[in-house]
């Protein structure tokens, strides 16, 4: 399993919950909540690393590249944890604002493998 460079990203990083629960509402205004599935609760983080080196900003996308040719997800600790968990990244972009500089932008998605 590969670890995701140690390259912190910037502050302003975003966090999102997204619950895979299933909901059946009543016609009296009941509803229903069903737990989906084991890992009810995977996050998503969208990622800045800003105004970093060109070489740190290939090393990113040199590992994320190779991530989406082999398919396989990736250890990563988030910042407000100290303990490492599987992500997968689908969408990442690259801005050279000036020069010898870069901007990555990312979004992880927490993957729960063996």
């Amino acid at each position: 399993m590969a670890t995701f460079p140690a390259i912190t990203p910037s502050y302003g990083a975003q966090k999102t919950s997204r619950p895979t629960n299933r909901v059946v509402k009543f016609g009296d205004g009941y509803e229903q909540i069903l737990r989906f599935g084991l890992n009810q609760n995977p996050k998503v983080w969208s990622l800045a690393w800003q105004n970093i080196s060109e070489t740190d900003a290939d090393t990113i996308e040199t590992f994320l590249d190779a991530r989406a040719d082999d398919g396989d997800a990736f250890d990563w600790t988030p910042l407000d944890s100290a303990t490492s968990y599987k992500w997968r990244c689908d969408e990442w972009s690259k801005e050279i604002p000036y020069r010898n500089r870069a901007t990555i932008t990312a979004t992880f998605r927490q993957v729960y493998e063996p």
